[in-house]
Formats: C-alpha cells, structure tokens, sequence
C-alpha cells in the first residue's frame, strides 16, 4: 500500500484542521503555496523543503480549499480567513516569530499577514508573488479558471513553465489527478469566480501599508513569468524599504520547481543571514 506523501500531521487550527508538513529543525520557516489547481504544500515545496530543512525547521501548511486540509461546509475563503489560518497555526505549534516563504497567492497572504501582525514575522520571502495592483493576465486568468481536463492542465504547464521539459506530462497527470479528487474541484471553483480581476484586487494589500513594512524582504520572480508579471516584482522592490530583488532568467512562474537547487541555496542563505534585529512593529 502506497502513503500519499501529500498528507502529512492534522493540526487543529480553530474550527476545522490544517494538513501540515513539519520538518527539520531550527529556526522555523513558513512555506506558504500558490493557488493553482490540484496544489498542495507538497506539490508546491516538495523540491525545496528537504534543502531548507537542513538549515532551518520548515512548516508548510495546506491553506484552507487546498490540499488536505479540511474544507467546511460553506466556508467563505478570503484573505482574512488565511491570514487568521496561518497565526493560528503558529500559536498550535509554539512558534511565536517566523520567517514567511510565499508563492504567487501565498506571497499575497505572506505580505497581508506581515502588515497585520508584524511582530509573529522576521523576515519575509515574496516569490511570483500577487499583493499589489495589477491587470490581470490571460495565463492567471486561464489558472483560475480551470476546468478539469488533463488537457487543460497540459495547456497550464506550458503557461506556468519556460522549459516545459522540467514540468513533463507526468507532472500534468498528476496534477490532474489531484485536482479531481472529492472536494478539490468543488472548493477551488468556488475560490476565484468570473469576474477574476476582484479577486487579484481583493488579495492586494495598500500600498502605505507595504511602505511601512520593517522586515528584511527577499522578492523573487521569473523573468518569463506569464502568470503573475515581472512588473509585480519591481513593484514590491520599491515599495517595500528594506528589499532586494533576484529575477531568473529562462524562468517561469515556478521559480522553485524550475530552478530547485538555486532557489533553496539563495532562500537559505537570505534567512540565514547575520545582521541587526529586525524591529517588531510598524509605525501608524
């Protein structure tokens, strides 16, 4: 009998349970995935977390409507739900301070969680990361609203990759696969209806808000990033006072996936890093 590798520990957080991958030791690091369909914490991370996990203890939780986290009866996912999810989370697992590594949709939910409570983040990793306005794209358009097909997920790989042949039809039939399980589809149809533009604008954080961030800020992005645009990443450099920035090239909307080894060493050394403390609070 096979062990899905996807499922990992039941953490109650709240009124329902988070599906939480713990490992390593160390200081801790909370991976937040991205929000196409079939994810999971595993499928999102599975490349990098053994790397981090040698420097740092590593938590990557499954965000409520994803993976295998429970899915309520008539949950209304949003921003605060999440944001609430992931400080729950933190407090279930004694972890008062964390680092924040987002993807895309979790970059969104990395920056609302730090601005809201800055004092539970040290420092913060934005990858291909949504949070500010933007126009949204065909490719992110085409991700959100996807209809069950391994077709259809053939046609996502090539949208979300430069180099198609690191992300193979194995990979899209597996991600298929997941995305037909009972509930997946059901909850993820319902996360990002047409119109889609209101849910980009509704996973932005304001830009005084971001201005005033304290933390010590990592943004990543693809440089053929046809989901999420290269603009974003220029975007949340300026904004954010104590960033720097690394764009790959021949790289697209997985950083992580496409570029594994690089991106775990770049991440790793960036939270391992000596330097002053970073403060606890912001200004109002």
């Amino acid at each position: 009998m096979s062990i899905n590798p996807e499922i990992a520990n039941q953490v109650r957080t709240g009124d329902f349970t988070t599906n939480t991958h713990d490992t390593g030791s160390g200081p801790p690091v909370l991976l937040i995935h991205g929000s196409g369909p079939g994810v999971s914490a595993w499928a999102n991370w599975r490349l990098v977390m053994p790397e981090l996990a040698k420097r740092a203890r590593v938590i990557a939780p499954d965000m409520l409507g994803f993976g295998y986290s429970e899915r309520p009866p008539g949950f209304a996912y949003g921003m605060d739900a999440w944001v609430r999810q992931a400080v729950t989370l933190l407090d279930m697992l004694g972890i008062e301070r964390a680092d924040l590594v987002g993807n895309s949709f979790g970059g969104g939910l990395s920056l609302a969680l730090a601005i809201r409570h800055p004092a539970r983040v040290r420092r913060l990793v934005l990858m291909g990361s949504v949070g500010v306005p933007f126009p949204i794209t065909p490719g992110l358009d085409a991700v959100w609203g996807y209809e069950p097909s391994l077709a259809a997920m053939r046609e996502l790989l090539d949208i979300f990759a430069f180099d198609r042949s690191l992300v193979n039809d194995e990979l899209a039939h597996l991600r298929y696969e997941a995305s037909i399980r009972p509930g997946f589809q059901k909850s993820f149809s319902a996360m990002f209806p047409a119109p889609r533009q209101r849910w980009v604008d509704a996973l932005a954080s304001r830009e005084q808000d971001i201005r005033r961030l304290p933390h010590e800020t990592l943004v990543i992005h693809g440089r053929e990033d046809r989901v999420i645009p290269l603009t974003n990443a220029y975007t949340l450099a300026d904004w954010i006072p104590r960033a720097q920035l690394h764009v790959y090239g021949h790289c697209g909307h997985w950083t992580q996936i496409e570029h594994a080894a690089r991106f775990a060493r770049l991440v790793g050394d960036f939270l391992a890093e000596a330097g002053a403390e970073e403060p606890l609070s912001v200004s109002n």
